[in-house]
């Protein structure tokens, strides 16, 4: 059993011998796991060598290319979801003006109408005036920005001759066009 005492170490309460069978075990010392630990901790804290300091402060700062990159990726994200979420909400304010004292039937099931099922529909959808197209189109610029992000980080390691993130940006490009298309063909 451990315990920790009023030095924040903690020390073993039981005995320090202790019979199994036929066998004896001894602990060497009370705090070997501590002292190793403090060990360690010293021997790394020994002075450190300047250039070995440069080398690790270079890996951790971003050239200008990736802050640009991801100043440009974090705003498309955070813009990009507040007008999607203010177009839904807009739509759906508006469709509750229009059917929010109308009551809900339950009993029959109705889909999704046709005009909804494909990206262009939704469009002439809104310049009809639908209400619920104006909810859909926020949906689907919510579905637009991460294919737009990956679209992006494409074109910049393709400039930037990055041809290891080129090729893992174009199959998870691939698999997102494969996806959204699928139901077209």
């Amino acid at each position: 059993m451990y315990k920790l005492n009023s030095g924040f170490r903690w020390t073993c309460t039981t005995e320090i011998e202790r019979k199994v069978g036929n066998f004896t075990f001894e602990l060497e010392e009370q705090d070997s796991d501590i002292r190793e630990l403090e060990a360690q901790h010293l021997s790394h804290a020994a002075p450190i060598n300047h250039h070995d300091e440069n080398v690790s402060h270079q890996k951790l700062t971003k050239s200008a290319n990736e802050k640009q990159l991801e100043y440009l990726l974090s705003n498309l994200l955070m813009y990009g979801v507040l007008i999607a979420s203010s177009v839904v909400l807009f739509g759906g304010i508006l469709y509750l003006i229009k059917h929010g004292s109308e009551l809900a039937e339950y009993q029959v099931f109705r889909g999704t109408p046709s005009e909804f099922q494909s990206p262009t529909g939704v469009i002439n959808a809104v310049f009809a005036g639908s209400k619920r197209g104006i909810i859909q189109l926020g949906l689907l610029i919510l579905i637009a920005i991460p294919i737009l992000r990956v679209i992006i980080s494409f074109l910049t390691f393709l400039l930037q001759r990055n041809f290891i993130y080129v090729i893992i940006t174009s199959l998870v490009l691939a698999s997102l066009t494969y996806s959204l298309f699928s139901a077209y063909i």
